[in-house]
């Protein structure tokens, strides 16, 4: 059986694509914490900005297969952090370590961010310009394109996931959907934008089946994670208010959007579903309901987890 190491792995994505991975591959995971493992992985804890440790774990594992999803992903701070330059050097040891001991597949996550925000709608792998307008988009970028490069040097088949915006349970109470469902499940107002803004929302299990799928093909460059359809946030918000059976608390318009918002992101999902041949799974009303039944049977275990 090939071997898969998959790194962030007690993460919000790296959580379900653990679970699923077991199925098709010998698992060996990799955080800085041991919170979240699985039975039937192998975990081995390493802070991967140690390049050091970081050589000994490829060593010690020697995987056929890396999904790479470790970086820096606190809301309010990853957007800018000079934490990402750290996370695109130490991301470029872990491959050059993988390929050194005989490494044949790599996944790196990417984002959405990589892309032209200035002119927003569908985002195509070959067509929309990548001119990110942040740290994170622009070190995800870089480093993508490096790994690609290193790739064809080296023989290696290196796909990008360009995630797009994902919800679920186990997310950052700070984002969206959480912030939104713990105001209202605890009764107080949530102050929204006016959430005429349209993204691409995609469940973290939809993300994590299309991560496995992208990590056993042989598909290269950059893939879009995304649903491929685009929904206003306001009604993203609706769903959850009316999850949390609270839609008087919502106050749409409260907050300013913030500048510089695109009206439209939203992924062209054609090597996704066409090449691939991966389709979401769980419809977005369903899934934020059992978003919200999550918080609700969570609560501030859930804050702990997350946070």
């Amino acid at each position: 059986m090939k071997r898969l190491l998959v790194t962030g792995a007690t993460g919000f994505i790296g959580e379900p694509v653990v679970r699923l991975a077991r199925y098709h591959f010998e698992v060996h995971a990799t955080a800085r914490a041991t919170r979240g493992a699985h039975a039937g992985v192998s975990f081995h804890p390493c802070d991967l900005l140690n390049t050091d440790k970081t050589a000994r774990l490829i060593e010690t594992v020697r995987p056929t297969h890396l999904l790479h999803l470790a970086w820096v992903a606190t809301p309010g701070v990853y957007w800018t952090s000079p934490e990402n330059h750290r996370w695109a050097e130490a991301s470029k040891h872990l491959l050059l370590a993988f390929a050194r001991y005989g490494g044949e597949r790599a996944v790196v996550a990417g984002s959405c961010a990589e892309y032209d925000w200035g002119a927003g709608g569908v985002c195509h792998e070959r067509d929309t310009p990548t001119r990110p307008r942040t740290t994170y988009g622009r070190s995800k970028l870089e480093f993508g394109k490096w790994a690609e490069a290193l790739g064809s040097a080296r023989g290696i088949n290196v796909a990008r996931g360009r995630l797009f915006f994902l919800y679920g349970p186990g997310e950052h109470p700070a984002r969206l959907v959480p912030s939104v469902a713990r105001a209202l499940l605890a009764r107080t107002p949530a102050a929204c934008s006016t959430g005429t803004q349209e993204r691409d929302f995609l469940h973290v299990e939809d993300a994590a089946d299309a991560l496995m799928a992208l990590v056993r093909s042989e598909l290269t460059g950059p893939v879009n994670i995304g649903s491929g359809s685009a929904v206003a946030v306001r009604d993203v918000i609706g769903h959850v208010a009316r999850a949390c059976g609270r839609p008087d608390l919502v106050q749409l318009g409260a907050r300013e959007t913030p500048a510089g918002e695109p009206p439209l992101l939203v992924a062209d999902a054609g090597r996704l579903r066409n090449e691939l041949g991966w389709h979401p799974h769980i419809e977005l009303a369903r899934g934020l309901r059992e978003t919200v039944g999550w918080w609700r049977t969570t609560g501030s275990e859930g804050v702990r987890k997350c946070g």
